[in-house]
């Protein structure tokens, strides 16, 4: 279950396909520095294999709750206090209030190792960071005082309480009440589902994030403010005081993330939890958005990192399992199953993936960071809609992948990875949700397809596509890359096939372009990924012909994105017929006939 950090590759990303130096330069992170970041990775992979990755098959154990108490699992309130006192929170969280205030960019290098190595532990601190950020652009100033300081360390945790049992994806079900009181507070009542580390003893208190209506609030999603509501009220010199009327009335049993309590949390069973608004009435569904970039980005990470666990996993696997002698070989002697060609193709139908992946995550971050504080208001702009358009993309497409990525893992160790004691099936069982929370894959689909392409006429898209032909094109002068060249090129164009066939019928009947709004999204991630593999063949053949590459990261580079192109690329014609001509299909038969 040994986990070793790749920070090769990530430092490679970060560099060569992500621009961390601009990044760098950017108004606001004059403190940040290729030197810094390589420090934080060097630390923060000792970190992760260390600390986090030898307590992740203990966390499948569960976590426990007892009379409304949750206790985490063996070693992870230890590795915690050490997170902390590292100051490992704080990393993006803002520097005015005690984080460090360090680029996206910077922090999401950082997560994927978190992930990697304990995906359940991560899931604290990413909804920390979460609630930090909503807190921070929304929250009135001594709101801001009174929590961001001791979440900004980790002393504190903080969530999201969005879904209820009647309220899942949609909204504008939500019913928790929110009544105001003289001194201003508000008085919350209401049950809330699927709140990730609800509750638990890891931290000295817990900030809730909760959604909830006034009384003569409108109805639907215009309805629902957003408050505080902190498991301990807080007394005015910043102490903890009574204990709020919050509590955890059960936690789920899941398939998989058991480390992570995923809690039932009730409000005001005993006259009502003490809440405190966040901005203006009305107005907390956006925001929540206002975090869910950030949120949706790291899950993605999250998809792409527990498939890098998994893989590392299946190698090495593959190395000592000896079985069958090698195909067309004279000698019975067994070998290797590394050596047998099935082998070999599921092994690189993940690390091809994944290296896309993680060259497109974090080129959104860096885009993300652009969007933020860039001094040049239309490029401001410009990245904000990159974002905009590539946040649904690694969400889903890194996330569906995961289940294949972790799949074909188990698949590798063939009967034993079926066994829960080889530890494999754990992580197949971790990267299934996911595709489900923080927006199912038909969530982003829809969002890309009509918020994110029709909305805007296909701008974006369009754009991002250029650079796709233009990245082609580049590589077309290299020798032996013909064929990666023509078959981005082709993946390109079957792309803009469908991103016509969007604009064309969104308007008049939606339904049909909603039948393959997943088909695209995988679509746009395979293509996408393909431009990202494509730039980093041109990144490291420049950086072998200036000497500042060692030849087997090169080759392995070389050899990987061959693969991706040849295997992976051609999938683009399959999906985009699906698209264009399989509308009517999905919708054809009657519902009494399922």
């Amino acid at each position: 279950m040994i986990y070793n950090a790749p920070i090769k590759d990530i430092r490679f990303v970060l560099n060569e396909l992500a621009d961390l130096p601009s990044v760098c330069a950017l108004p606001g992170y004059e403190e940040c520095s290729v030197d810094l970041v390589d420090a934080i990775l060097e630390e923060g992979a000792r970190f992760a294999e260390g600390v986090l990755a030898p307590i992740n098959r203990q966390g499948d154990k569960g976590s426990v709750w007892k009379d409304g108490e949750v206790t985490a699992p063996e070693g992870f309130k230890e590795a915690w206090r050490q997170y902390v006192d590292a100051g490992w929170v704080g990393l993006r969280a803002p520097a005015d209030f005690g984080g460090q205030g360090l680029p996206a960019l910077v922090a999401i290098a950082a997560e994927e190792m978190w992930c990697s190595a304990n995906l359940s532990f991560s899931l604290a601190p990413m909804l920390t960071l979460g609630a930090i950020e909503a807190i921070h652009h929304h929250a009135s100033d001594e709101l801001k005082q009174c929590y961001l300081p001791r979440m900004s360390t980790g002393e504190w945790t903080g969530t999201m309480n969005l879904t209820e049992p009647q309220a899942g994806s949609d909204l504008a079900q939500v019913r928790s009440r929110a009544v105001p009181q003289e001194d201003g507070s508000y008085l919350i009542s209401g049950q809330k589902i699927f709140i990730t580390w609800g509750e638990h003893d890891m931290a000295d208190n817990i900030v809730h994030l909760v959604l909830a209506r006034l009384p003569d609030a409108p109805a639907g999603v215009k309805g629902i403010s957003l408050f505080i509501v902190p498991k301990f009220l807080v007394n005015g010199d910043g102490s903890l005081g009574a204990r709020n009327d919050v509590r955890c009335v059960s936690i789920e049993h899941k398939l998989g993330i058991h480390g992570s309590p995923t809690a039932v949390m009730s409000f005001g069973d005993n006259g009502g939890a003490i809440g405190y608004l966040v901005g203006e009435a009305n107005k907390g569904l956006a925001y929540m958005f206002t975090m869910m970039n950030h949120a949706r980005l790291g899950v993605g990470v999250e998809g792409m990192a527990v498939s890098e666990r998994a893989y590392q996993k299946a190698v090495e696997y593959a190395r000592e399992r000896v079985q069958s002698r090698a195909i067309g070989s004279p000698d019975a002697a067994g070998v290797p199953i590394i050596r047998h060609p099935d082998i070999r193709r599921m092994l690189m139908t993940m690390r091809a993936q994944i290296e896309a992946q993680r060259a497109l995550a974090f080129y959104t971050a860096s885009a993300l960071d652009r969007a933020s504080a860039h001094p040049n208001p239309a490029e401001r702009a410009a990245s904000q809609a990159m974002v905009n358009f590539l946040i649904p993309v690694v969400k889903g497409w890194n996330t569906e992948q995961a289940n294949e990525i972790t799949s074909l893992a188990v698949q590798v160790h063939g009967g034993m990875g079926f066994i829960e004691e080889t530890g494999v099936a754990q992580y197949m069982r971790d990267a299934r949700i996911t595709a489900i929370y923080e927006g199912t894959t038909g969530i982003q689909a829809l969002d890309l397809i009509g918020r994110k392409t029709a909305a805007e006429n296909g701008e974006t898209a369009r754009r991002l596509l250029e650079e796709v032909r233009g990245t082609a094109e580049r590589l077309g002068g290299l020798e032996d890359l013909s064929l990666f060249s023509g078959n981005l090129k082709t993946a390109a164009a079957e792309a803009e096939r469908c991103v016509a066939y969007i604009l064309e019928h969104f308007a008049v009947s939606p339904a049909l372009p909603a039948a393959g709004s997943v088909p695209f999204l995988k679509l746009m991630g395979i293509v996408l990924g393909g431009w990202q593999m494509a730039r980093a063949v041109l990144a490291v053949e420049k950086m072998a012909k200036d000497g500042e590459v060692d030849d087997d990261f090169r080759q392995a580079k070389l050899a990987t994105a061959r693969f991706y192109a040849e295997h992976l690329l051609p999938q683009a014609g399959g999906l985009a017929a699906a698209i264009v001509e399989g509308g009517q299909s999905v919708m054809a038969m009657d519902e009494a006939l399922f």
